[in-house]
């Protein structure tokens, strides 16, 4: 009888749990067992081991395998155990030293000829592992990517067969290269857009201060071409968020190492679910407003989206966090994204147009806004109509501001609120707001007139004061007066009329 034992990793959410590979060889008929709630990825693993082993030279042992993968409770899935079976495989069969297992940790899916393929949540593991003082060994590509997290302990391999050889010392496997970052401008400029004076401004707070933002208009005035203009006028990620939101991508295999550092603009169609937009599934995997983390999250045509869709949204919008709980299964995912929507005015677009005559009712306009609850609406800190342009202003070039022009004011916006709460205004609790975003004695008596004429909600009393904030901001005036109130208060309107 011969026992090996190797290290690898799970993933539960965000999580990474460690992951003990125990492999027993016995006589008896030749078989091999998985044990330790493998999915169905993981139970196929048999055959992908058994070829790769052979194929890599070695000797697949003709006795009675069994491979555990503990703890027993915890549901393993994906190929990435592929590789520490087989080198447990190979330790038990004394092909391999044994002994050298337990300075490392494997994770890697096998080809039938014994490459390593790249998993998912590389990154994830990574900064899990970081703490454990031992070697994790991923494929190449994984490697890269995992490596982002600074540490030094990160090996990459692209074959069975070499990371046997470096297990015997015979050659030795090399840290992954240093990814080159993309740095040129990969958004659109906002110099492309013609016109809409104030839909640019709206853009600009929204910018500096990562508030939700919603545009009406009729089709063709260009609510989505703003909206994909907004990641070019923010600044960078800073280092923790940008290890967030590439663990989060990381998960679903969507991380790009040269896109590191950069904000995601997610966009999904309006016809997606609630599981897609949230998250879910069994294991939990994370949805579209967790792989926008620390980016925007567009929904153009909003009101075409299904309306418990968009209710699932409000908790995370205050939050900034998903919890999903399943039977079986609990995850929670970070979700901070910046919500950016769209919409139309009315069911034929052109309600309040002086262009074109609407064909809609009132009542079917009333019914059209009314898929938006109030609840849902409320948790938005701009409103603003983006109208169809006159035909003079579409002849000619655009001659806009462009986006790094307007990014250096966000930028400096963005350290003022970073050096005063190392926080986007919109993140501010109800403590934060009444500490920092009182405005002067004019700016209240506006607001609390304001208040009343409008009927505003508590929510809505404080997204004013954040927007009204971020105004001041790109100002640079540390004090919030009444002309930056004024316009916070004009942002809110969201007529039903």
């Amino acid at each position: 009888m011969a026992l090996a034992v190797a290290l690898s990793r799970g993933l539960d959410g965000l999580n990474a749990p460690p992951v003990t590979v125990e492999v027993h060889l016995a006589n008896g008929l030749p078989a091999l067992t998985l044990v330790g709630l493998p999915d169905v990825e993981v139970r196929e693993a048999r055959d992908r081991v058994r070829a790769a082993i052979v194929n890599s030279g070695f000797e697949f042992p003709g006795k009675r395998i069994t491979v555990n993968l503990a703890p027993a409770d915890l549901p393993k899935e994906s190929g990435r155990f592929d590789l520490p079976i087989a080198l447990g495989i190979l330790a038990a069969s004394g092909q391999i030293p044994a002994a050298k297992l337990a300075a490392y940790e494997f994770a890697g899916e096998l080809s039938l000829s014994g490459e390593l393929r790249p998993v998912r949540g590389a990154l994830a593991m990574a900064l899990h592992a970081a703490g454990d003082g031992k070697i994790f060994i991923l494929p190449q590509a994984s490697a890269c990517e995992a490596a982002l997290i600074g540490q030094q302990n990160i090996l990459g391999a692209s074959s069975l067969l070499a990371v046997c050889a470096h297990l015997a010392e015979q050659t030795h496997l090399l840290p992954p290269p240093a990814v080159d970052r993309e740095i040129s401008e990969i958004f659109p400029d906002l110099a492309d857009v013609r016109g809409q004076t104030q839909a640019r401004r709206v853009l600009e707070i929204a910018a500096a201060g990562q508030h939700s933002l919603l545009m009406l208009g009729p089709p063709g005035a260009g609510k989505s071409m703003l909206a994909a203009r907004l990641p070019g006028l923010m600044p960078p990620l800073n280092e923790a968020a940008a290890r967030a939101s590439a663990a989060v991508l990381s998960l679903v295999g969507e991380f790009r190492p040269a896109r590191y550092g950069q904000r995601m603009f997610r966009s999904p169609h309006h016809t997606a679910s609630a599981v897609a937009l949230v998250g879910g599934g069994n294991p939990p995997r994370p949805g579209e407003i967790s792989l926008a983390h620390q980016g925007i999250l567009f929904l153009d045509e909003l009101t075409e989206f299904d309306r418990k869709v968009l209710e699932t949204l409000r908790e995370p919008l205050e939050s900034g966090r998903v919890h999903i709980a399943r039977a079986a299964r609990h995850a929670e995912f970070p979700a901070e994204f910046q919500l950016v929507a769209a919409m139309n005015p009315c069911p034929c677009g052109y309600h309040g147009s002086s262009q074109k005559p609407c064909r809609c009712t009132p009542e079917q306009v009333a019914r059209y806004r009314g898929k938006l609850s109030g609840p849902f609406v409320d948790r938005i800190d701009l409103v603003i109509e983006v109208p169809a342009l006159p035909t003079e202003a579409l002849s000619g070039k655009a001659a806009g501001e462009s986006s790094a022009s307007v990014r250096q004011r966000v930028t400096h916006a963005w350290a003022t609120q970073q050096s005063r709460q190392n926080k986007a205004n919109a993140r501010l609790s109800t403590r934060e707001i009444d500490a920092t975003c009182q405005p002067d004695a004019a700016g209240a008596a506006l607001l609390q007139q304001a208040a009343q004429r409008l009927g505003l909600s508590a929510r809505a009393w404080h997204r004013i004061l954040k927007v009204a904030r971020t105004i001041a901001d790109l100002a640079d005036s540390a004090d919030i007066g009444a002309a930056h109130v004024a316009e916070a208060i004009q942002y809110r309107r969201f007529a039903r009329d």
